[in-house]
């Protein structure tokens, strides 16, 4: 089976998580600027065979898409030139930094580690996997 790839995407930095082959089991990857976010994925399905592709979908307390939606309909856009084959699921992702920043402290990161924006991005987009997994 081939794994499958989770995006927290963001104005500055995307965060990257996969599963294993078995797509039992979310992982953090990276976080890579958002700037360079087909480019790494050009690479990382050259070497990898990806499945499915799950992006967060930001929503308010109302249920509406937040603010943060235009760039990512724009990033959709040049995903499925890029990756015609590729399918895309969007999962909802309201809490996900919270729940990552909760996360670093019960693992009792240090508060230096913990403002580390890059790494709550990685955890963000595992919380994300692991939730598509959980309901899958």
């Amino acid at each position: 089976m081939a794994r499958i790839l989770a995006i927290d995407y963001g104005k500055k930095n995307c965060g990257i998580a996969v599963t294993d082959t078995l797509q039992l089991i979310a992982s953090g990857l990276t976080t890579i600027a958002t700037e360079s976010i087909i480019e790494f994925l050009e690479n990382y399905f050259q070497q990898e065979e990806v499945d499915l592709v799950i992006i967060g979908e930001p929503k308010t307390l109302q249920n509406k898409p937040s603010e943060s939606e235009v760039l990512i309909q724009i990033f959709l856009e040049k995903f499925t030139k890029s990756f015609p084959n590729t399918p895309i699921k969007r999962v909802d992702e309201r809490f996900t930094s919270k729940m990552a920043f909760q996360t670093m402290i019960d693992s009792g990161l240090s508060q230096k580690k913990r403002r580390n924006k890059k790494l709550i991005d990685e955890i963000s987009a595992t919380i994300i996997l692991q939730s598509y997994l959980h309901y899958k």
